[in-house]
């Protein structure tokens, strides 16, 4: 029998799938014995991203699985987990169950019996359709999970606080007493931070030509539209921030005129006095304060406005679900300030809204996670500041520009 070479199949099993085969062409494919079953990485010399199989264990799968796991290798680079996404003070272990269940949840008819599935034993209780950071929240409370997660360390000989790349997903050794999951995730964090930025760099192109064909194509496969929208969102630039507040307050400013005898009127010179022009901008910027915010987040919001100080005068304005006046203060050009929590409680954005519309600002700049309901209308021009994570999940639709920073 000849050994399953996985690249004469591509083509043939992703021919109903636009988005991955143009991804798929991408991605070199290695075949290994010494790899269980198959997963993905960045290859450490090259920064190429691979997806390493055994092609015993895909020639004994039925061509619906074998297109069901090569989508969910797919999905585990689009969605950036194998570049760092990996929250820290995680395990391997833990985070590696949390993706695959993410994924699953999209393509549970198509996966090998052994894959993790929310819904089915022994994550039955676990709904389908929630991200990665949601699933490693019900995994960390999960006590059944955490006690066979101790016991596998302890049957593996891992010691305490070791963070062992080895075996590092559930079901990537064969031989393993873990079950449940048919891919194996060695690998992930094998390359270095300049290895995988330069490999972060090179998938976002390579994402944003497959959706640019499968949008082409007006054919996305079976990607759910769930999973669109965040592949999008994904592949949306995220500018300097500073540079977008040049401009915001340039657009914002407003001419103030008064005559003045002493500079001549270009059209009626000697006739009628001139007019001395001073442009000005007003801006405020409101700081949610609220509990959702924690204070990472909070110490970035003030590291950017101590850099933005450096370009304007503006107003901040603390707020949660409302806006105390005694604490609003002029953040003068030049000048650096502390990180400052003055406020805990909820979020509600009608409050600094309010108080800008009532106080004649030109521009409004909201620093917030955008976990609130929807404000009303700014009578002046209005953007938001959050991290990557938030504006990838907002909780309103806005067509108001939504800036975004790394926390």
């Amino acid at each position: 029998m000849n050994e399953f070479n996985l690249n004469m199949h591509t083509a043939r099993l992703l021919m109903s799938e636009p988005f991955f085969a143009a991804l798929s062409r991408r991605i070199n494919k290695v075949s290994s014995t010494a790899f269980p079953t198959a997963g993905v990485r960045v290859n450490p010399e090259t920064a190429q991203f691979e997806l390493i199989y055994n092609p015993n264990f895909f020639a004994k799968l039925e061509d619906k699985q074998r297109l069901g796991v090569l989508k969910h290798e797919f999905y585990h680079l689009v969605f950036e987990h194998v570049t760092g996404r990996r929250p820290d003070n995680v395990d391997h272990r833990t985070w590696n169950y949390a993706t695959d269940l993410a994924i699953n949840s999209h393509i549970k008819d198509e996966l090998p019996e052994s894959a993790l599935v929310p819904g089915v034993a022994p994550f039955e209780e676990y709904e389908l359709g929630l991200s990665a950071e949601a699933y490693l929240e019900k995994l960390k409370k999960d006590e059944q999970f955490q006690e066979g997660s101790s016991k596998q360390k302890e049957q593996s000989g891992e010691g305490e606080g070791e963070d062992s790349n080895e075996g590092s997903g559930p079901g990537s050794n064969e031989d393993s007493d873990d079950e449940g999951q048919f891919d194996s995730h060695e690998g992930w964090d094998e390359a270095d931070a300049t290895t995988n930025e330069i490999a972060k760099e090179r998938l976002k192109d390579f994402v944003k030509k497959a959706a640019e064909e499968a949008q082409k194509a007006s054919n996305w496969g079976t990607v759910p539209a769930d999973c669109r929208k965040e592949i999008i969102a994904r592949l949306q630039t995220f500018v300097d921030w500073r540079n977008v507040l040049r401009y915001f307050v340039k657009t914002s400013q407003r001419a103030s005129k008064r005559s003045t005898v002493r500079k001549i009127n270009r059209r009626f010179p000697y006739i009628h006095p001139g007019k001395k022009i001073t442009r000005q901008a007003r801006i405020a910027i409101s700081i949610d304060q609220s509990g959702s915010v924690d204070d990472n987040m909070l110490e970035a919001f003030f590291a950017e406005l101590n850099k933005l100080s450096k370009v304007a005068t503006f107003t901040v304005i603390p707020f949660d679900t409302r806006v105390e006046e005694s604490l609003v203060y002029e953040w003068k050009k030049g000048a650096t300030r502390k990180t400052e929590r003055v406020m805990h409680g909820g979020t509600c954005f009608d409050a600094p809204t309010e108080y800008v519309n009532s106080h004649n600002f030109d521009g409004h700049i909201i620093l917030t996670d955008l976990m609130a309901p929807k404000p009303k209308t700014s009578k002046c021009q209005r953007m938001w500041m959050t991290t990557r994570y938030y504006a990838q999940r907002p909780y309103f639709k806005t067509n108001e520009r939504i800036i975004a920073i790394d926390v």
